[in-house]
């Protein structure tokens, strides 16, 4: 009793004290309610014994603040989501469950009222709900949406992410078409690229990121085949085909997902670059031309996109360079390119691999006698082996090149007679002029 009376007699000190401070800044309503005092009794009590974790006594001077001091704390409703999540969990029936449950969501709709972050919120007491009553999915998704909204791209991932799993479960109960999930995976794509760039200094939340990633393309993996895209984006298109926000969707999505053959893509790109050239239209442009095997339009296209583009785009349009001289058997031009490639990304495995080709269609055309003649597949499949040790993900192209070229290199016999030594440095001539090893056919 003497420890209750000392509190009390704090809280009145406490409260004369604050004097000018009893109102809620910005807000003409009392901070501590009609009834100061009592309100700072009840607050410092249930928050005493909230820390020592006895939330059966912290419930009903929590519950006193709650009802008549709503703007004392906002830590009233942060605590207050821990405690009447207790209360849901100590619930025995279903009835008062759910009648807790709803008292959690009010909560923090209160909570909103009274000190905002709605964005934020909204998100938290979504999480909440989908744990407590995942059978309320469309409130979920709702909250989720508006948290989505509000917060743009400072959007929690785990706010993201979820957002887009309820979307698909809307989607297999039949009340969301997968042009909902489409629409969703544009908008939610954009604020992730975004975010991994933003977080590239900070591991911790870029990973967060790259998990959302993972989980926007896992989810929308069943829906993205070519069909279901262009099934999807063809109503788009075909009631806005001047649309260049619209257009970029469409261009970026079914290049992403290797649709580019498509009338739709084909459409979309020259819409596109006709009404807002860039770039990346044009990159897009020279992609269209060279499926339609046009090469000399697509090379046309990749040289304008290259100035245009960001140097992370620039590999692969180089690449593309490289592959049209390649075909014109422009030998010198097409390595060029493939080196201009590297410059900018030494572990792309692919343009080695390429540097290889070039040299092994060239070998009959690169010597004058025997040895000559076969001293290019040399320099390839130095060129393969570097491709596999830069690039994982060519080594299994590199080792079949390999094994194939590895058997036009001079028999023992040959390079005995032409006095050839294994080992040895051999300068490989005419337009490769590198210096290999001499090795022989095993």
């Amino acid at each position: 009793m003497k420890t209750g009376r000392l509190l009390v007699l704090m809280v009145v000190a406490m409260v004369t004290l604050l004097g000018g401070h009893l109102y809620a800044q910005g807000n003409k309503v009392p901070k501590y309610g009609k009834d100061s005092v009592a309100c700072v009794t009840h607050l410092s009590l249930y928050r005493e014994f909230y820390k020592q974790k006895n939330f059966d006594d912290a419930i009903p001077h929590w519950r006193w603040v709650f009802m008549n001091c709503p703007l004392a704390s906002q830590n009233l409703y942060i605590d207050g989501t821990k405690i009447v999540s207790y209360m849901v969990g100590k619930s025995k029936d279903a009835v008062t469950r759910n009648k807790m449950i709803d008292t959690l969501m009010m909560v923090y709709d209160q909570r909103v009222k009274y000190f905002g972050k709605e964005g934020y919120v909204r998100g938290r007491q979504a999480l909440e709900l989908n744990n407590l009553r995942p059978q309320d999915t469309l409130i979920v998704y709702n909250l989720l949406r508006t948290s989505i909204s509000l917060d743009g791209k400072g959007v929690d991932p785990m706010i993201l992410s979820s957002y887009f799993i309820i979307n698909d479960l809307l989607i297999k109960g039949n009340r969301f078409t997968v042009d909902s999930l489409a629409n969703a995976y544009d908008e939610l794509s954009e604020i992730v690229d975004q975010n991994l760039i933003d977080t590239k200094a900070d591991s911790v939340k870029n990973l967060s990121w790259i998990g959302a990633k993972g989980t926007l393309e896992s989810v929308f993996e069943p829906y993205a085949t070519c069909d279901q895209l262009i099934k999807i984006y063809s109503k788009k298109f075909n009631a806005a085909p001047n649309d260049s926000t619209l257009l970029k969707k469409i261009t970026k999505i079914l290049d992403k997902k290797d649709c580019t053959k498509s009338d739709l893509f084909f459409q979309a790109t020259e819409n596109l670059h006709r009404i807002k050239p860039t770039g990346q239209s044009a990159y897009l442009m020279g992609m269209m031309y060279l499926r339609k095997e046009d090469n000399s339009k697509a090379e046309s296209y990749f040289l304008e996109a290259i100035p245009l583009v960001e140097d992370t785009q620039k590999p692969k349009i180089y690449y593309y360079l490289a592959l049209i001289s390649f075909d014109k058997k422009s030998y010198t031009a097409a390595r060029s390119y493939a080196l201009k490639c590297l410059a900018i990304n030494p572990n792309d495995g692919k343009c080695y691999i390429l540097i290889g080709d070039m040299y092994a269609a060239s070998a009959a055309s690169c010597g004058s006698d025997e040895i000559g003649e076969r001293a290019a597949y040399w320099t390839a499949v130095d060129k393969y082996n570097k491709a596999k040790q830069v690039d994982n993900s060519v080594t299994d192209d590199a080792n079949s090149k390999i094994a194939t070229y590895s058997r036009h290199f001079p028999s023992k016999e040959r390079l005995f007679f032409n006095d050839v030594k294994e080992g040895e440095s051999y300068t490989v001539g005419c337009w490769i002029n590198e210096v290999t090893t001499v090795r022989s056919a095993h």
